[in-house]
C-alpha cells in the first residue's frame, strides 16, 4: 500500500518532477496513494478527452482557469473557473476545449487503480495514435467509447 507522504507539492511542478504530455495536453501529477490519485492538466484550445468509462473509478474536475465542454452520460454541459465536475464510476464522460482560452483544470481519480500506470505509457508512446491509445487504455480499464455516427 501506497501511503500519502506529508508535505507540499509545488505550484507549477509534479511529484519527482514529473511532466507528462497526453494527447497534446499536459498532465503533472500532484499526489498519487492507492487511494486517490490528483493532477493538474492544461488543456489548450481544440484539444479534447473522448468519451470514456471508468467502470471502477470516481473522477473530479475542479476548474481553475477557462471552460470546458462536458458530455456527461447522455447529457452536454459547460463549466467554467470554480466549477467542480462530479463524474460517477461508469458513467461515460468526454471533456472538451472548444473555446479560444487555455484551460486549467485540477483532476482527481478515486481509488487510483492504474491510471498513474497509463499515464506513464501513453506519455511514453512514439506517437499517441488514437487506435494505440484506446488499446492502451482498456489495458488499464479505461474504456474509450465508439465515435457517434458521422461524426
Amino acid at each position: 500500500m501506497k501511503s500519502e507522504i506529508t508535505g507540499i507539492t509545488r505550484a507549477n511542478e509534479g511529484i519527482q518532477g514529473i511532466s507528462w504530455n497526453i494527447l497534446g495536453q499536459t498532465y503533472v501529477p500532484k499526489s498519487n496513494t492507492e487511494h486517490s490519485f490528483s493532477w493538474h492538466a492544461t488543456l489548450p484550445p481544440g484539444t479534447f478527452v473522448p468519451p470514456h468509462i471508468h467502470p471502477d473509478q470516481d473522477e473530479y474536475l475542479y476548474m481553475l482557469e477557462g471552460k470546458l465542454d462536458f458530455m456527461l452520460g447522455n447529457s452536454e454541459s459547460q463549466a467554467t473557473a470554480g466549477d467542480l465536475i462530479r463524474l460517477g464510476m461508469g458513467v461515460p464522460h468526454g471533456i472538451f476545449n472548444k473555446s479560444e482560452q487555455t484551460a486549467k483544470v485540477l483532476f482527481w481519480v478515486s481509488p487510483t487503480r492504474k491510471l498513474f500506470d497509463l499515464f506513464w505509457g501513453l506519455h511514453n508512446m512514439k506517437e499517441q495514435k488514437p487506435e494505440d491509445v484506446v488499446a492502451m487504455a482498456a489495458e488499464f480499464n479505461i474504456h474509450f467509447l465508439p465515435p457517434p455516427p458521422g461524426g
